[in-house]
């Protein structure tokens, strides 16, 4: 199984980029160990269109052509569920184990994921009920997919 992250817009140059390219090099390094095929972290450009919701839907549609077949695809998103780091991994282990191609966490643009990829989803999460910026919620994106191997391959990383 694949790890993935898809993303509306691009990280700059800076610190946010720093760390999510610092966890994403950890992730690619720890996944094998734990049964894992892969990773892959795409950004894309945001939509240009005038309307919030002409741009939630472009954007949608680059999201949802970005998951591979079969992949189960968890939205984040500020009104999903917030779940713990041990309960997200073993949301992974379960799809691993359950021979599921892929498993991709999709970050919508700066006015939101539309309703059409939360439908989509497998699940929605939220990292709380606080709106972040996009580039933290990157950050904390990359830094729970990685922290999700560490505790399926039983990585000191994760203390509780």
């Amino acid at each position: 199984m694949r790890l993935g992250l898809i993303a509306i817009g691009r990280l700059k140059s800076g610190p946010e980029r720093e760390l999510v390219a610092r966890y994403w090099q950890r992730l690619e390094l720890a996944s094998r160990t734990a049964g894992l095929t892969g990773t892959d972290l795409r950004e894309f450009d945001e939509s240009r269109s005038r309307s919030a919701d002409e741009r939630k839907q472009q954007e949608a549609a680059i999201l949802l052509a970005a998951v591979p077949a079969g992949a189960r695809l968890i939205a984040l998103d500020e009104r999903g569920k917030t779940i713990g780091s041990e309960a997200f991994a073993a949301d992974i282990g379960k799809a691993r184990d359950a021979g599921v191609p892929g498993f991709v966490l999709a970050i919508g643009g700066p006015d939101g994921l539309s309703e059409q990829v939360r439908l989509a989803a497998a699940q929605t999460l939220s990292f709380g009920a606080m709106t972040w910026p996009h580039q933290l919620v990157r950050v904390m994106a990359a830094e729970q997919l990685y922290r999700a191997v560490t505790i399926l391959t039983g990585h000191p990383y994760h203390r509780v």
